[in-house]
Order: structure tokens, then sequence, then C-alpha cells
């Protein structure tokens, strides 16, 4: 993918040097991480172990970084106004938990017939809905901040409840009905939910208790205009942070097998591109306004890759097919969606111009929002 930077001009004059190239940091972060794991022997093997109750502690420092800036800027005072609109939150349901996994279900059969591993892999990525990285997408896109906040928490608790049945249905229950090849999925409740708390919950709490207490003890504007920017570039730092842990985990296995690589990165490039879309038609349509369709967009659009990988490795152990599928996907949704920020961004005149009050502040077309 090709890194677009934000176009010369008054705008771009305020961004800073990280922000305003930040997909050619994003592509570095993950050249890095690939290489680092190819070329230091037993790298990925060391930071795979180094884990706490089975969540990699690399991965969790490096979201938890990440999520935290972003979660500490929602207003939460706004929550209601999201929570109250119903159109928003019935569309990211039906994306998140039918339309998302029926077409990744799809797509692995149809383009993939012939790799069982990958298939499998691949239908448990599109399983795995929204919980991490959607918060920066949606961030630098100038998408509704609270809209984000609640619609992750409310996936959250569904993939809780609904994970679990739907690979269960996807993975035995359906393919038995079509007469195709069954593959038993064994994962408990718990494990999801460990992982819903540590990558949304302790961010989550971290930043609402950060915004209450730094209002409550410094007021409002010095909270938005002197807090505020300082953990802000944090953020970015978490992102390269996790994608340099990432890659470098698989790097080997990556870099050794391009033509799997390939494989699994078709269907994958057309599930984001058709969900992507598809959801910012639906929510055009409906009249949610570009903010809010923004967020149902790249929420529909993301998937939890860490919970994707760590069922993945649990099922099928750390050198299957299986664990191949989803440590792929990471690396084609990356580059994907931050391309489909400033796809977003010059979407912008297709939307009415009247500004949602709780929408945040206003975007920037040339390129990607500061985090």
């Amino acid at each position: 993918m090709s890194a677009p930077a934000v176009a010369a001009g008054p705008v771009a004059s305020r961004l800073s040097f990280l922000d305003r190239y930040l997909a050619v940091w994003i592509l570095v972060a993950m050249a890095a991480g690939l290489g680092l794991g190819r070329l230091v022997p037993g790298l990925g093997d060391a930071l795979a172990k180094v884990t706490v109750t089975g969540v990699s502690l690399p991965i969790a420092l490096g979201l938890l970084v990440m999520m935290y800036p972003v979660l500490a800027k929602v207003r939460y005072d706004r929550l209601g106004t999201v929570t109250r609109d119903r159109p928003l939150l019935v569309w990211s349901l039906v994306l998140n938990w039918v339309l998302g996994p029926a077409l990744m279900f799809a797509l692995a059969w149809i383009l993939l017939p012939d790799l069982p591993e990958y298939r499998t892999g691949l239908i448990i990525v599109g399983l795995a809905r929204c919980i991490a990285m959607v918060i920066i997408w949606n961030d630098l896109a100038r998408g509704h901040r609270e809209a984000a906040a609640v619609l992750v928490a409310v996936n959250s608790v569904f993939q809780v409840i609904a994970f679990g049945l739907l690979g269960w249905f996807y993975l035995d229950l359906l393919p038995g009905w079509l007469g195709l090849a069954t593959t038993g999925l064994d994962i408990s409740a718990w494990e999801i939910a460990r992982s819903v708390l540590v990558f949304l919950g302790i961010p989550l709490v971290a930043g609402y208790l950060t915004r209450r207490i730094g209002e409550k003890t410094r007021g409002r504007d010095w909270y938005e205009t002197e807090l505020i920017p300082r953990i802000g570039p944090f953020a970015l730092y978490g992102l390269l942070f996790t994608i340099v842990v990432l890659f470098a985990l698989q790097g080997e296995a990556i870099t050794s097998k391009p033509v799997d690589v390939a494989r699994i990165a078709v269907p994958l490039l057309v599930y984001f591109a058709v969900m992507w879309a598809g959801s910012m038609a639906i929510g055009r349509a409906a009249g949610l306004g570009y903010a809010k369709t923004t967020t149902l967009a790249f929420t529909a659009a993301g998937n939890n890759f860490e919970l994707a990988i760590a069922v993945a490795i649990a099922t099928f152990g750390a050198t299957s097919g299986q664990a191949l599928a989803g440590v792929v996907g990471p690396l084609i949704e990356v580059p994907v969606l931050i391309g489909l920020v400033y796809v977003a961004l010059r979407a912008r005149r297709f939307f009415p111009t009247t500004p949602d009050p709780a929408a945040g502040p206003a975007a920037v077309p040339e390129g990607p929002a500061r985090v």
C-alpha cells in the first residue's frame, strides 16, 4: 500500500511529524517486526512465552498503551445520546454478528476450498469482533468517539455470549448441513471474557477515571487543552509497538510461506472491503451522519485479532495453519484499514455538512486526524 502523506497547507503544518506520515510509520513497524522475527533466531518463541494467565504480556502492554489515551478522550457524559440511537445499535449488531461471520464463512469456503486449516483460521477471525485497534482507526478518521466506546462495549458483551455458539454453528453445524467438512472448536466463555476484560475493561476504566478525576480537580478546559495533548501521542506509540511485536511473533512463518500468505490474504481483502463499504452505504442511507457512519463502518470491519490468534493457538497449536491464518489477519487488516481512514476522510463530502454536537472536533479532510 502506498502511504499518502497529508497534503501541504495550513492543516498539514499543524500536524506533528509522526501524525503527518502515520501510514509510513505503520508500514515501517510491520517491516521491522517481520524482519526481527525472521533475522533473530528464537525471538518469536521467546515473545510467545511471555504470558500471564495465557495472555501475551507484550501485546497486552502495547494494546493498553494504545487504547488508554483514546478512551481518556471520550466524553462519558455524552454516552446517553448514543445508547438512545437505536438504528446505530441495531445495525452494529446485525453487521457484527449476522453479516460479518456469514461473509467470512462464505469467502473462506469459496476461496480456500482446498486449505481446511487456513479456512478454519479465517472463520475464527470472522467470529472475533472488534475491540482494540478499531478505536484507533475510528479516531484517526474522525469518527464518533462516544459511539465507538458504546459499540465496542456492546459487541464485547455479545462476544462473550455468542463467540462459542457461533463457532459451533459455523465450524460444525452449518458445514454438516451443507455436506461440508466439519471442525470442532473448544473454547470456554471465561477465555473470551478474559480477553474482553484485559483489552477493553482495563483501558476503559482507566480512561473514565482519568477524565472524571482530571475534570473534577482541574476543570474541563485544563483537561482538554493540557492533559489530552500530553497523553494523546502515546496511542500511536502503543500502536506501533503492538505492530512490531505482533509481526515479530510470526515473522519467520509469514516470510517463509509467501504463497500461503497470499492465498489467505485474498478473502481477507474482500472481507474488509465489503464490510467497510457496505457499512458506510448503510449508515449513509440510514441518515446517521458522517461521524456515526464512520464508527459503524470501522467497528464492523475490524476484528479482535488477539482473541482469534489465542483461540487458534489454544485449540490447534502455535504452529498450526489456523494460527498462521490468525496472524495474517492483522497483517492485512492494518494497512487496509489505515488506507480506509484516508478514504473515509475523503468521503466526508458525500455526507450532510450539518455538525453533530456529540461528534467531537471537526475532521481534517486532508489526512488522518491527530490521536
